[in-house]
Order: C-alpha cells, then sequence, then structure tokens
C-alpha cells in the first residue's frame, strides 16, 4: 500500500492535462519516505521469524489427536511466512521485493530447491495476467478505452442519476479488462470537464450550489468504487483474483479458468454496481433530477475530439474480443485443440498485437517493444513469490499445523465464520495492500479451513472478494487515493459512504459465498 502522499503525487495534475491518457503503470515518482510504521515492520519481518524458529513446537498434537512431528523445513515456512507477511502488510520494502524472499532463505537452509521454490513465479496464471497487461496497454495506447467510456455516457444521458450511472458502468466494464488504476485515471478528466461546468474548478465545489456539490462527490466516489468493483467480474480485474486461482491450483490442482472466475466474481459485482448506485443518488448525496446542461455537449466534443476510429483501435478490438470468445469456450475449444489453456490464449493475443500491422514505418503495429516498459512486473513477481510460499506451506506440513491450531480453538457457524473472514478482510484492505494481505492471508486459509469444518473455498472465495472492497480510506486503493486528489471529496465524506457500502459489500459477498462455491466451483 503506497502511503496516500505518493498515490495523490502520481497523479496530482487529473484536470484536462490527464486527456493525454493515464499514468504509467510503472510510477517514476519516487516514494515517499518511510514512515515510521515501515521502519517498524522493517525491523519486525526478521525478528518475528527467528522468534517464530525458536519457540515453534518439533511435534504437535494433530487432528486426529496423534503425536505429529513438525520438521524443521515445516518451521523455516512458517517463520517466513510470518517474515513476509510483515513486510507485506507493512510495505516496509516495496512488495515485489518481499516477494524475492523464498528464493533465497529457502534453498539456503535446505527446506527445499531452488528449482521448487522458483518454478511457481513462471505459473501459467503470470502468463495470462502477463497476456491481459498486454492487451491492456494497446487500448490505453490508442484510447479504446476512453472512447467505450465516452459511448457509453453518450447513451446513458444527461440526468444526474443516469450520468452516474452512466459512469459507473463504464467504468467498471473497463476496469474488468483494464487496471483500475488506469481506468480511474482515465475516467477522471472526463468527468471533471462535466463537473467544471456545473460547479467551477477544484475547491470552488465548496462555494457552489448544495445539489452541484453533492453531484460532484457523488461522481467521483462512483468512479472509484465502480473500478473496485468492476475488478471483481473477471480473473484478469484484479490481482487477488490471480492469487486465488493460483492458490487454487498450487493446494488443490484445480484449474480456475476465466470462465469459472465469471461465474464467482460476476454475479457479486452485477449486485455490488447497482446497489452502490442506488445507494450514493438516493441516500448517501440525493442527486437532482434534472438534466445537466452542457454535459452532452462536452462528451460529443470529446468524441469528435479523437476523430474516427483508428486501426489500432479496431485492431486491439479485435484481439480483445477474440481473447474473451477464446477464453469463455476454451472448455469446448480444448476437445479439438488438447493443451489450450486461458494463459496460452493470453499470449498469443499479446504477441498478435506485436504482430498485426496498424500502419506504416516500424512502429506501424498495435504494440512495440518500447511499450513494454510500461509492463507492471513487479505485480507479476509478486504472484510468483505468493504462489512459491501457498506451495511451500502446503509441502512443508505448515497447512496440517495451522489446522490443528484452529481445531483446537472450536468452531463457528459456517455462516458467521464466513462473515467474519469477510469483514476482516475489508476493514484489514483500508489500511493494506489488498493483493499482499490476499497473498498473505490465502494459504493460511486454505490451511484452516477444514479444521473448521468448512470447504477451503469457502474461506477464500470471501476472503478474496474482500480484498477488493475496501471503500472508505482514501488510501484503501489507488481509485479512492485519485478521485481524492481531485478536491470535491472529504475524507469524511468517503468515510461515511464507503462504511455503508463496506457493510452492503460484507453482506453481498457473505451471502453469495456458499452457492458460489457449491454450483460454480464445485465445491462443498
Amino acid at each position: 500500500m503506497e502511503s496516500l502522499l505518493t498515490k495523490c503525487d502520481e497523479h496530482s495534475k487529473p484536470g484536462l492535462a490527464a486527456f493525454q491518457g493515464p499514468p504509467d503503470p510503472v510510477p517514476s515518482t519516487p516514494r515517499a519516505p518511510r514512515s515510521p510504521l515501515r521502519w517498524v515492520g522493517l525491523v519486525a519481518g526478521p525478528t518475528l521469524a527467528l522468534a517464530a524458529w525458536a519457540w515453534l513446537p518439533a511435534s504437535y498434537v494433530g487432528v486426529e489427536g496423534v503425536e505429529v512431528p513438525f520438521t524443521p523445513a515445516g518451521r523455516l515456512a512458517l517463520a517466513l511466512m510470518l517474515w513476509m507477511g510483515t513486510w507485506w502488510l507493512t510495505e516496509a520494502v516495496d512488495v515485489a521485493v518481499t516477494a524475492l524472499l523464498p528464493l533465497v532463505f529457502l534453498p539456503l537452509t535446505g527446506a527445499r530447491t531452488l528449482q521448487e521454490v522458483a518454478a511457481p513465479y513462471a505459473h501459467p496464471l503470470i502468463f495470462l495476467f502477463a497476456g491481459g497487461f498486454l492487451m491492456a496497454l494497446s487500448m490505453q495506447r490508442w484510447g479504446l478505452d476512453r472512447r467505450i467510456a465516452l459511448l457509453t455516457l453518450r447513451v446513458v444521458g444527461t440526468r444526474p442519476a443516469s450520468l452516474v450511472g452512466g459512469f459507473m458502468l463504464a467504468t467498471a466494464v473497463l476496469s474488468a479488462c483494464v487496471s483500475n488504476t488506469a481506468t480511474t485515471a482515465m475516467m477522471l478528466p472526463i468527468a471533471l470537464s462535466i463537473l467544471h461546468l456545473v460547479v467551477g474548478e477544484g475547491a470552488a465545489a465548496a462555494s457552489g450550489r448544495p445539489e452541484h456539490r453533492r453531484l460532484a462527490t457523488c461522481l467521483m466516489l462512483a468512479i472509484a468504487y465502480a473500478a473496485s468493483i468492476g475488478g471483481l467480474a473477471t480473473l484478469i480485474g484484479s490481482p487477488t483474483n490471480g492469487i486465488f486461482a493460483g492458490n487454487a491450483d498450487e493446494h488443490f490442482g484445480d484449474s480456475i479458468g476465466f470462465l469459472e472466475w465469471l461465474g464467482v466474481g460476476l454475479p457479486v459485482a452485477a449486485v455490488m454496481l447497482p446497489a452502490t448506485w442506488w445507494y450514493l443518488t438516493r441516500v448517501a448525496f440525493r442527486v437532482g433530477r434534472e438534466p445537466i446542461e452542457g454535459s452532452a455537449e462536452t462528451v460529443r466534443a470529446s468524441l469528435a475530439g479523437m476523430g474516427p476510429v483508428r486501426a489500432g483501435e479496431w485492431t486491439t478490438l479485435a484481439v480483445f474480443l477474440l481473447a474473451a470468445l477464446g477464453w469463455m469456450t476454451r472448455p469446448l475449444l480444448e476437445r479439438l485443440v488438447p493443451g489450450l489453456s486461458d494463459a496460452g490464449i493470453a499470449v498469443a493475443a499479446g504477441l498478435a498485437l506485436f504482430a498485426l500491422p496498424v500502419g506504416p514505418g516500424r512502429a506501424g503495429f498495435a504494440l512495440d517493444w518500447p511499450i513494454l516498459r510500461k509492463l507492471p512486473v513487479g505485480i507479476l513477481v509478486l504472484f510468483g513469490g505468493g504462489l512459491s510460499l501457498a506451495l511451500t506451506v502446503h509441502a512443508t506440513g505448515v497447512a496440517d499445523f495451522l489446522g490443528s491450531r484452529a481445531a483446537a480453538t472450536g468452531e463457528l457457524p459456517p455462516l458467521a465464520t464466513v462473515l467474519a473472514i469477510t469483514a476482516a478482510m475489508i476493514f484489514l484492505t483500508e489500511l493494506t495492500s489488498n493483493t499482499a494481505t490476499a497473498a498473505t492471508m490465502l494459504p493460511i486459509l486454505a490451511s484452516l479451513a477444514p479444521a473448521l469444518g468448512l470447504h477451503p473455498y469457502e474461506l477464500m472465495v470471501p476472503a478474496t472478494l474482500g480484498a477488493s472492497c475496501a471503500f472508505m480510506m482514501p488510501v484503501a486503493t489507488p481509485p479512492n487515493a485519485i478521485v481524492f486528489s481531485s478536491g470535491y471529496v472529504t475524507v469524511p465524506q468517503m468515510c461515511r459512504a464507503g462504511f455503508a457500502l463496506n457493510l452492503v459489500a460484507i453482506a453481498v459477498v457473505t451471502g453469495a459465498t456458499f452457492p458460489v462455491v457449491r454450483w460454480v466451483l464445485g465445491a462443498g
């Protein structure tokens, strides 16, 4: 989790200058100075690891009541989990750097070989996300994402509630395919250009008419929340979704593909999005019902300024649609093409963008090599580290040890357990990175669930979905930080609206968990 200063600094000019396109996914802005919490975490990580190594027992009583040896490799793996979890949750160092710890310490101590530790860093899911990132970069390069957003807004109309709904729909759809940070940064200037017609710029909103101030705040929060909600829908929509799929593969050998996750995340997003729209426009801010004068002209002018659809946009759209079709029909296509995978489809789509010409000259392709500098490699390394840790936890007996400790604490009713896990993840990620928190918690939950009388997915799915539903704090997610930097939202406003939506998310995710796990994932 970056500090609010860093997040807002990266997007400190969200006005008309932001029409030039979303920011580089790899920030070039120097990080803010280390906070006291990060210094504490830097020391606490290895300290806790050493303490755990010294104090963990050489044996324990298992679930069946039999003495079970706890091997040195298992004790080391649990100690390393504490170290990585501490560094991830406090961001003592960059989260991707923390993800490299297994490559150093597990082979060095003999807990696992280097080949065993390194293999998850090339997991198929990493290539699935890499292909998705390439398609997102092509969308951003050619402005296809912005054109889709403007076309959506032209369709929904100019009444305040409809306008907010249109922004939310466009943001959610794009966020299911493109990073929520880039989506928010792209949608913000479009919203600002409309708000400037009504309430003026930045702090001028404070002296405007009450209904205009409410609309400005409502629209800003709607964009941020829709970006987070849209990421729930698809496997590539949020890194946490990929972390769940990787853990499912490493722990249980289950292949959670694009289509399977669509059945998990899309229903939750489909409920959360209209519920959020209704709450923001009807309860929290009560926006007016009269059309906004000049907004339709602004959208039309923006579309006209983009000119006709370029070859790069057509090519990117065609490649993306073909990839999406391949993901959705892969179970059928595998009968004709054995070995076909979601990752293979994603990489093929990325390769196609480098090979398909869109104009003359060396730069006349949908993507070229210099664009790759924007590929978020840190996220891919974080995936690898999280998956390597998950595999180690399962292979060294840590899972059995944690399960025995959970069984000793007694059992809550299943619904109460899921409710508690969901609430804990949502409120924890208000202050911590959702990706790092998911990477830390999912292996632990996979181990605890059987001892609590639950299928592992009945804890892992709500934790994964809950990690993307932090709506209260500007520091909770990059979308929250970006819209906070606009000057139209105060911290108390975000906290009040976000707290209510956190409660809605807890109810929706908890209510969806059991049917999703049992009917869609075939577990239970």
